[in-house]
């Protein structure tokens, strides 16, 4: 079985998807010790607790006061946790129209999932987070808004204090190509596209998408393709029990030795190896996990 998917189905006081709550509050599957992946953002803020935050291979201790980012199609898990607490902000790509800021923010944060913050920046985050709580609880006129620029102003503090630098600010419409061109390979199967089928689906020629992709990310989309594509296939095999064959196949390969030939190429390991070493993330048939040690990604670090 490959990685379960969640999507966001909760109560909609917003116009958008959108939930913010403790995880006590969401339950059980707001830490689930069992690698999958979500269709939306989420924003954590960790509060208390021991244990670790696996996102795409990495592991983080906790470390409270801390903050995560883990962006739609990424796998991730939490592992042998105790004592957590915290809150939980999570929202779909709707919740981010109009809202170009956010979502650059988001994917900055991302490049290093989990980090500590300091007790100052901790507690104002928190501040903001309770008035996100109440504004979410009680809407009134434009909430929306509201709640968005809370966000907006937690993640730039965050990414003031940490260090985060800021990315240059690409605009105008091969700037938005190439983010959509990224979204299409960010999602679960998005690295089995080839450049002619993503140029299709943006409505664009194969030229075009080329040019608008190097001149954003100074990569071309084939490369772009094969390292989507080379992270997936590091996921399943780190995450779910698929066989190689079964996994060739999933990621759009015409047999397994055509697989293993492409990812001992692009990581420099056999599939094997890799999940070898990787099978800490497994976890248990009753979805637990455990610590053997753990691997590194390759220098693989997703989109």
């Amino acid at each position: 079985m490959s990685l379960p998917l969640h999507r966001l189905t909760v109560p909609q006081p917003l116009p958008v998807p959108f939930a913010i709550d403790t995880f006590d509050a969401l339950g059980p599957m707001s830490h689930a010790p069992f690698p999958h992946r979500h269709t939306f953002y989420e924003v954590v803020l960790v509060r208390g607790g021991v244990g670790a935050h696996v996102v795409d291979l990495a592991a983080y201790p906790l470390e409270p006061p801390q903050l995560a980012v883990v962006l739609p199609g990424r796998a991730h898990h939490w592992q042998d946790l105790a004592d957590l607490d915290g809150w939980l902000i999570l929202f779909g790509e709707e919740f981010l129209a109009g809202c170009p800021r956010v979502r650059e923010l988001l994917h900055l944060l991302a490049h290093q999932p989990c980090r500590r913050l300091a007790p100052d920046v901790a507690e104002e985050a928190f501040a903001l987070v309770g008035r996100m709580r109440r504004e979410y609880g009680e809407p009134a006129a434009d909430s929306l808004g509201v709640v968005q620029a809370y966000l907006r102003v937690l993640l730039t503090k965050a990414a003031r204090a940490t260090g985060t630098p800021a990315a240059p600010v690409a605009t105008g419409q091969r700037a938005d190509l190439a983010a959509r061109f990224l979204d299409l390979l960010m999602g679960p199967g998005g690295g089995r596209h080839s450049v002619r089928e993503c140029a299709a689906a943006l409505g664009v020629s194969q030229g075009y998408l080329g040019e608008a992709v190097r001149d954003v990310t100074g990569r071309s989309p084939g490369e772009l393709i094969r390292h989507a594509r080379t992270v997936e296939a590091m996921r399943l095999l780190a995450g779910t029990r698929l066989g190689i064959a079964q996994i060739a196949r999933e990621l759009g390969f015409a047999d397994q030795a055509y697989f293993c030939r492409f990812f001992r190429r692009e990581t420099g390991s056999s599939a094997g190896e890799f999940r070898r070493a990787a099978s800490w993330t497994w976890g248990t048939p009753e979805n637990t996990t455990n610590t053997r040690s753990r691997p590194s990604n390759g220098g693989y670090a997703p989109l």
